[in-house]
Parts: structure tokens; sequence; C-alpha cells
């Protein structure tokens, strides 16, 4: 009796196995990643300064003027004029990315 018991819980232990190895996978490869995204995301949204050369998500170019922080917004300074961002809006700084290096100049 007691075997058959032990028999039983075997093989639904083993059928559970495929679908227990798919979350895993899916937990390494979609999951985790996309996580430290929002981390590294969040922390360059906290570390914009005055003064850095920004490109916002929808491509406008432009340099920080100001930071409100009690709105969490910014004001950038492009071309045209100043214009008032969230701080989630800009998508990548070009003041570090694109420095030209001492010897060049």
């Amino acid at each position: 009796m007691y075997t058959t018991i032990a028999l039983q819980s075997a093989s639904s232990l083993t059928s559970m196995l495929p679908f227990l190895l798919m979350f895993v996978v899916i937990y390494l490869f979609m999951i985790r990643p996309q996580i430290k995204r929002q981390k590294n995301e969040k922390k360059f949204q906290t570390s914009i300064a005055k003064g850095n050369k920004i490109v916002t998500s929808s491509g406008i170019h432009g340099k920080i003027v100001d930071i409100v922080d009690s709105d969490n917004t910014v004001i950038i300074e492009t071309s045209a004029g100043k214009i008032k961002f969230e701080r989630s809006a800009i998508s990548m700084e070009l003041s570090k990315k694109y420095q030209v290096p001492e010897e060049v100049k």
C-alpha cells in the first residue's frame, strides 16, 4: 500500500517537472533581465544632473537646465526653446557617451 502511494507521488512529481523547468527558464531569460533593466533605468533617472546633454524617449535632444524635485520633472533647453519633461521620459545621456578623449583634442 505504501509503495503504491510512493509510486503515485513520484509519477505526479515527474509529470510536473517539465512545467517547473519551463518556469525556471522563463524566469532566467525573461523576468530577471527585465528586473535588471528596470533597476538600471531607475539608477540612471536618479543620477540626472543639470548641464547633462540628453535624448528623450521621443527623440528630442537637449540640455538639462533645471531639475524640479517636487514634481519629478526636468526643464530641457532645445534649439526651439525650453520644454518641461518628466524624468521618466529621458532615455539616455549624451554627455558621457560621446565625450572626445583628451588625446584627440
